[in-house]
């Protein structure tokens, strides 16, 4: 009776230890099995997002930079070259201030006459699309490309031709005006078959 406990409690013992090497084993197919298979130090950065990616330096502006207002900006109009019946003009805005500025698009234009400045017929006429926003320091210059059409191809009854003595105009998103004196002629009349004046968007530099 002793005799088959005690062989009884060999074999128990002989299988525990049989289970325990079985258990280390499989461990360690585990282990091996969740290892990284690469350094986590070679892994490729994460790419950027739409909404994070860098700005075009071409036209990136500086954040903190406000408007330019008319207080900001000196206006000249430069030399143009003739068309078919339009001469074509830079306007020029240099930003005169001690700060830059940002600007983008459509300056309002118009002609005035008379020591009232009155408006003379309808305002220049948008051509083109709108161009993107830029800074301009201290002394740096934008110019938007201004058409004069020669009126006096106009039948005179239909444009009722008055002198001008210059141009009125507003930077985009300003609403304080400017003057630029041009003497010319304008049709006090809206019924042209045309436009008189047209203006295409700000860009860099000067137009000439």
């Amino acid at each position: 009776m002793n005799a088959l406990r005690i062989g009884l409690g060999v074999s128990a013992a002989a299988l525990a230890a049989v289970v325990a090497g079985c258990g280390t084993a499989g461990t360690e197919n585990t282990n091996q099995a969740n290892a990284p298979t690469t350094p986590a130090t070679t892994s490729s950065a994460p790419s950027e997002s739409p909404a994070t990616s860098r700005p075009d330096a071409a036209t990136s502006t500086k954040s903190g930079d406000t408007l330019c207002k008319s207080a900001d900006l000196k206006l000249t109009l430069g030399q143009g070259d003739a068309g078919a019946g339009t001469v074509y003009r830079p306007l020029v805005f240099t930003n005169t201030s001690d700060h830059p500025c940002v600007i983008q698009g459509f300056p309002g234009v118009s002609y005035v006459a008379g020591e009232d400045g009155h408006q003379v017929g309808p305002a220049a006429v948008r051509q083109g699309e709108k161009g993107g926003a830029f800074t301009l320091n201290k002394g740096d210059t934008a110019f938007a490309e201004i058409g004069f059409v020669n009126v006096q191809n106009y039948d005179t009854v239909t444009c009722q031709p008055q002198p001008v003595r210059g141009l009125r105009v507003y930077p985009p998103q300003e609403t304080a005006s400017m003057f630029v004196e041009v003497s010319t002629t304008g049709c006090a009349s809206d019924k042209i078959p045309g436009d008189q004046l047209t203006v295409k968007t700000i860009q860099k530099g000067s137009g000439e």
